[in-house]
């Protein structure tokens, strides 16, 4: 089960467990009025094959997702671009589209910004689908295992294109928060 909960005001390394102020757990219900972040848990033969049925290809014609692919990240499928990718991905950003992530092995942290602009840090491991709206500004990283793969769903052609912050005045942002203060906080499914 994914777990979510806000991050510390810290440099330190926050993907190391810390004793001294443990992070405070928001649930799955508080994640989503307080940001819009969808989350679902999809069972492994819902992805392996080309099945249209099951929880995934419900969620997929509902939201209109035509196409996937299947991108891994680590130091060893990356080689020599890693560290720059990696900090392609940590950098606080946002996209015109939602971005949509199923892990499928493997484990990361989503951070996203809340209502309030505090950090909301998202474990996910294997079977965690994220539907991350468009407009909110977040980051990725990997966890210390150093590895994900994870299907990436999209409406439509591919697109991948971070805008970093600040993009107060991009109209996904916007959009974004008008949905925050009419939709999400009030628990209107997106």
């Amino acid at each position: 089960m994914v777990r979510a909960y806000y991050m510390n005001e810290s440099a330190e390394d926050q993907r190391l467990p810390n004793e001294l102020s443990p992070p405070r757990p928001i649930d799955l219900d508080q994640l989503y009025r307080r940001t819009g972040v969808m989350y679902f848990k999809i069972d492994e033969s819902d992805w392996s094959g080309e099945s249209t049925e099951g929880k995934l290809g419900e969620i997929s014609s509902t939201r209109g997702y035509t196409y996937k692919d299947v991108c891994e990240i680590s130091r060893e499928m990356l080689g020599a671009d890693y560290d720059s990718k990696m900090k392609i991905f940590f950098k606080e950003h946002l996209h015109a589209d939602e971005e949509i992530r199923l892990i499928q092995d493997g484990s990361g942290y989503f951070d996203v910004r809340d209502s309030s602009d505090a950090w909301i840090r998202i474990h996910v491991s294997k079977g965690d689908l994220l539907i991350v709206p468009a407009g909110i500004y977040h980051r990725f990283t990997l966890d210390t295992n150093d590895y994900v793969k994870a299907m990436r769903l999209f409406v439509g052609e591919p697109v991948w294109t971070p805008i970093n912050r600040p993009a107060d005045e991009h109209d996904a942002r916007k959009e974004y928060l008008d949905n925050l203060k009419n939709k999400f906080e009030r628990g209107v499914p997106a």
